[in-house]
């Protein structure tokens, strides 16, 4: 299992190169494009990072235990590793470049943007969102002309279901921290990604977003094994 290569990959190519999305569990992927090495929310459930390729770039979403693991952020992070993170991860984390919604930076040729990530109807019992609004991030990469979503945890919020030019997207799909699948079409339809992951969505039905989208020809939906 600790070898990438063993884990489901799927290839797109982009007008810089071919870009390779590994799909390792949870909320956790690994992404390679020009000899870089891009791990977003390491999770030691899902593999051995020890055995991982070492990071060039690692984009951490919130603060959540699941999304930031330091045993494995540890085992992939090197000196020269750049490290981006919400504020609010920077507690915990030393080094690391910061960026808050709506920030946009450079790194190592890819395009890196920060946009919200939060819930608004699912809450805990004393009324606190899941996940507040202007606490976590969810980036889109720009590869060439590729753009890349990945939400984070979030719903179907007004931010995302505005975002355009989406090549592929990563939406979370697991109630109550999430979406459910009726959502998550919500937000599809919306922002109209030509290729759409759910992903980290735990014990979900999948096949019920597939139907939801099947009149949807523009939208084509994978389903790996994100559980």
């Amino acid at each position: 299992m600790a070898d990438p290569k063993q884990f489901e990959t799927d290839v797109f190519s982009t007008s810089e190169g071919d870009l390779a999305i590994s799909f390792l569990g949870h909320g956790t992927l690994l992404m390679t494009f020009a000899g870089k090495h891009i791990h977003i929310d390491p999770y030691s459930a899902v593999a051995d990072y020890e055995l991982l390729p070492k990071a060039d770039i690692i984009l951490i979403t919130h603060e959540h235990q699941d999304h930031l693991d330091k045993r494995a952020i540890a085992s992939v992070r090197t000196r020269e590793t750049q490290m981006i993170l919400p504020p609010i991860c920077a507690e915990e984390l030393s080094g690391a470049i910061v960026m808050r919604n709506g920030d946009v930076r450079a790194i190592d040729g890819i395009t890196v943007e920060a946009v919200p990530a939060y819930n608004v109807v699912h809450k805990r019992p004393n009324g606190q969102p899941f996940h507040p609004k202007g606490i976590g991030n969810g980036y889109i990469l720009t590869f060439g002309d590729t753009r890349v979503y990945v939400a984070g945890d979030t719903e179907n919020i007004p931010e995302m279901k505005a975002l355009e030019k989406i090549d592929c997207a990563f939406l979370p799909m697991n109630l109550p921290y999430t979406m459910s699948p009726e959502m998550v079409a919500d937000a599809a339809v919306a922002m109209q990604p030509k290729i759409l992951y759910p992903y980290h969505f735990g014990a979900t039905d999948t096949s019920q977003l597939v139907e939801l989208l099947s009149d949807c020809k523009d939208i084509e939906v994978r389903v790996r094994d994100l559980a």
